[in-house]
């Protein structure tokens, strides 16, 4: 298998870093393994499908997109043609929305620029492991199903009537929150600070964060409809927020 191994960490915590460039293959996998993962790093999408046949799936996958042997989506397509659910984030210099929408089509669960710092990265990798403890004990969660909707929480996707919903990580967020509150309503403000952090201020004004929730809320909404053009199940409550609906809610 071509590019660099690095055997640091207990298994259970295998990241596998796909990427041509061999300067961050070793900068970002030593990082992985001081951060307390088993990191494992393969210079394209042909050594990256060999480990994935040879040592079973990783616990997460970190995906470049642009590579010579094979592009990242064909990689992540034929990662899913195998069966495999592992979380996939692409880390990509290509940051277009355009790239971001067909990786989040295909299947990965985040996209993330790859001049962001090691932290923001380690955090948004940790976000989609959450089912992974320290110490090499693995936690599957069993799906989570509220009427149409169903919820991976493992690898954050989320199915609506069995088809996966391409949400970034803070749209599967606020889907999770929303149907876990069984038709009771969430405030812009919860839902603002789910996504942002709570303090957190922007927008216009002192209810400036309400524009960007509606904006988020848009978004989600467009993604159920382009599966189910009846989806009316994000319902809104006027000047308060947002709640899940459920067929069988008043």
């Amino acid at each position: 298998m071509s590019g660099s191994s690095s055997e640091v960490g207990p298994d259970g915590r295998t990241v596998l870093v796909v990427d041509d460039d061999s300067l961050f293959r070793e900068t970002i996998g030593g990082n992985l393994c001081d951060a307390g993962f088993r990191g494992i790093a393969v210079a394209g999408g042909g050594p990256a499908l060999e480990h994935f046949q040879r040592e079973g799936p990783p616990a997460a996958v970190l995906l470049d997109w642009d590579m010579p042997d094979m592009d990242g989506i064909e990689v992540l397509r034929r990662i899913r043609a195998g069966g495999y659910d592992t979380p996939i984030l692409f880390l990509t210099g290509l940051t277009a929305p355009i790239f971001e929408e067909r990786a989040l089509a295909a299947g990965a669960v985040d996209f993330v620029d790859k001049s962001k710092s090691f932290g923001i990265i380690l955090q948004r990798l940790r976000l989609v492991m959450g089912g992974t403890k320290g110490g090499g004990q693995t936690v599957t969660a069993e799906p989570e199903v509220a009427d149409r909707l169903e919820i991976h929480p493992d690898s954050a996707r989320a199915f609506w009537k069995g088809e996966q919903v391409s949400l970034t990580l803070s749209e599967f967020k606020v889907v999770k929150a929303l149907a876990a509150r069984g038709g009771r309503d969430m405030s812009y403000r919860e839902i603002y600070d789910l996504v942002r952090g709570e303090g957190f201020h922007a927008g216009s004004g002192e209810e400036g964060y309400r524009s960007n929730v509606r904006a988020l809320i848009k978004r989600i909404r467009q993604k159920f409809r382009d599966i189910d053009p009846d989806f009316e199940a994000l319902e809104n409550y006027a000047g308060f927020g947002y709640r899940w609906r459920d067929a069988g809610d008043d």
